[in-house]
């Protein structure tokens, strides 16, 4: 089996995007003008995103017995290692339901499914992050990842923090601190940003002593804590917004592989912004992967 670089622990997902000409107020109804439904979820948006992109990347997650039969085999063929993708008997698989207005803000209703449950089902993923070089956590349950991430205390993977939408819901500051605590690298929004600086006693969040801290600023580019230096990632332009899910995924995924390419950290988080130019140009995070050499294309200006 191929030696991973990179493992990535987050929800694996069936999406259902659909768009609305307006928000719904309570109790009212409005017409779905478009609908999508889709592989997705933040693990496995980062983890095919960088398997499509040439980077030896490991899945490590659950799923329910509904789980789609052609999305493992789109899993396959991104050429993801699997076998730490664990159908469970107790859940149906984790669901996220995606409504865009016109101006692409979101509304997002989601049920956790077994990533959300991991501790109550008692297996411990950690063969591929224990040889892997990378290991990126996202979204799932604090608990069953800080338990994880002792398992990993002296074997060597460089870890990094990114617990996304579940920042305001379940990562109060005990669990936080302690994730910080374990990890090397943290990557949130400028949202999420705040509340973490809030729960840690922080002006910013890219005042926390780590190697790196990204916070991603949506339109304005991307802010980075690089070895104690801050540096202004800009956005990488690419053709007309469609829609915005995913593209925080596949930027992390962009970066993962611009270090597996042999680019340098700053360099690699400009790679990344351009992965995410492609995202946003359609429907679904995982619908519009460019190649390497079109990544590099793009930032090549950038890069400079």
């Amino acid at each position: 089996m191929t030696e991973p670089f990179l493992s990535v622990y987050g929800h694996i997902t069936i999406d259902q995007i659909v768009s609305v000409g307006k928000f719904p107020d309570i109790n009212e109804t409005v017409d779905i003008m478009s609908k999508k439904t889709t592989l997705g979820g933040t693990g496995t948006n980062i983890a095919i995103e960088a398997a499509r992109l040439g980077v030896p990347t490991a899945l490590c997650g659950f799923i329910g017995r509904d789980f789609p039969a052609t999305y493992l085999e789109e899993m396959e063929e991104s050429g993801l290692i699997t076998d730490e993708v664990v159908t469970v008997d107790d859940f149906e698989t984790s669901q996220c339901t995606v409504i865009n207005d016109p101006d692409l803000r979101q509304k997002v209703i989601f049920y956790q499914g077994p990533q959300g449950f991991a501790t109550r089902i008692g297996k411990d993923l950690l063969k591929n992050a224990s040889r892997s070089k990378m290991v990126h956590f996202c979204t799932g349950e604090p608990d069953y990842y800080l338990h994880l991430m002792e398992g990993l205390r002296g074997k060597g993977p460089v870890i990094a923090a990114d617990p996304a939408q579940e920042t305001y819901r379940l990562w109060d500051s005990a669990r936080l601190e302690k994730l910080v605590s374990m990890s090397d690298r943290l990557f949130c929004n400028s949202f999420e940003a705040k509340v973490i600086a809030e729960r840690l006693g922080l002006e910013d969040v890219t005042d926390l002593e780590k190697e790196l801290v990204v916070r991603t600023d949506g339109s304005e580019g991307s802010a980075a804590r690089i070895g104690g230096k801050i540096v202004r990632i800009p956005v990488v332009k690419g053709g007309e917004p469609v829609d915005a899910t995913g593209c925080g995924d596949t930027y992390r995924a962009g970066f993962y592989a611009g270090l597996y390419h042999g680019y340098s950290v700053e360099e690699s988080l400009v790679l990344a912004a351009s992965v995410a130019s492609f995202t946003i140009e359609k429907v679904g995070a995982l619908t519009n992967t460019p190649t390497w050499e079109q990544v590099e294309e793009r930032a090549k200006d950038y890069l400079k």
